[in-house]
């Protein structure tokens, strides 16, 4: 039990600075910016996707969840998001490294995920462009927390307010999850995803919508053994967005809609993962 609490602890505590940054930023956006800064972002929102592929590949998945934060702000757009969790690598690349993986596999890799997400964000944006108006989504997110940012507190305190019930959310999802996988949950899903054709990525889609690093080790370490296809790789790899799809539950005021987004990077990782099993790619 102490094992389990503490590797919820390092789970949770290792997003905080990135909460923290990405709150504060929001909040100087609503109170010091203003709608000019707040149209700027929204102007170059179409961008958003490409930009945010790249960035979402960073070995970490502090960026997914504050990019779930800033779409719940309507800062950026809803392909941009998609593109981010699908780019999202979390621990897939420090444990390749540590298995010593031959690295230009691993940048094909990464890469693969980078062009999959920046073309669905693209593609996403244009098939459902968002509808921007004068209103100050940012402060409809605040009202949603009930933190009433900036009446008397400062950016800061606000900022340090949401922090706080987002970090107090993920602990208490982490720690349940935790608990589930370290009695027998990792050994369940290597039974699922012993190179099962088609079933291996869509369980493995499902397994990658655990929002906690250990299902992008599981996937990842599967695959290194041999125990799952390249394509059912791809599948869980695409849709695990570390917290990321579980701060945008939290954060964004229409649940409906949250859901819907983590349906479309779902979807779309497992046909991803399908597509590159039947056309036999590998590296």
């Amino acid at each position: 039990m102490f094992e389990i609490i503490e590797h919820t602890l390092l789970d949770a505590v290792s997003l905080v600075p990135f909460l923290f940054l990405t709150y504060l930023v929001m909040e100087w956006l609503e109170h010091k910016a203003g709608k000019k800064a707040q149209k700027f972002m929204e102007k170059s929102g179409q961008y958003g996707p490409v930009w945010g592929s790249v960035l979402g590949a960073i070995p970490q998945c502090g960026f997914s969840a504050a990019a779930a934060n800033l779409y719940a702000g309507r800062v950026i757009t809803m392909g941009t998001l998609v593109a981010i969790y699908l780019s999202t690598s979390d621990e897939m690349i420090p444990i390749m490294i540590s298995e010593a993986v031959d690295p230009v596999t691993i940048v094909k890799i990464v890469a693969l995920k980078i062009v999959i997400g920046m073309a669905a964000g693209l593609l996403l944006d244009f098939m459902l462009p968002d509808k921007h108006d004068e209103h100050n989504h940012i402060h409809e997110m605040c009202e949603h927390e009930h933190c009433h940012c900036g009446e008397g507190k400062g950016i800061v305190r606000s900022a340090i307010t949401h922090t706080l019930k987002i970090t107090v959310f993920i602990l208490l999802i982490t720690f349940i999850l935790n608990l589930i996988l370290h009695n027998g949950g990792e050994d369940v899903i290597a039974d699922f995803l012993m190179n099962k054709p088609v079933i291996g990525p869509l369980v493995a889609g499902i397994v990658g919508l655990i929002p906690n690093c250990v299902s992008s080790v599981v996937i990842t370490r599967l695959y290194i053994e041999g125990a799952m296809s390249f394509g059912a790789l791809m599948s869980g790899l695409l849709v695990n967005a570390g917290v990321g799809m579980l701060v945008l539950l939290r954060s964004n005021a229409d649940r409906k809609e949250a859901l819907k987004i983590i349906g479309i990077a779902c979807g779309i990782g497992m046909v991803a993962g399908i597509i590159i099993d039947f056309m036999q790619v590998a590296f």
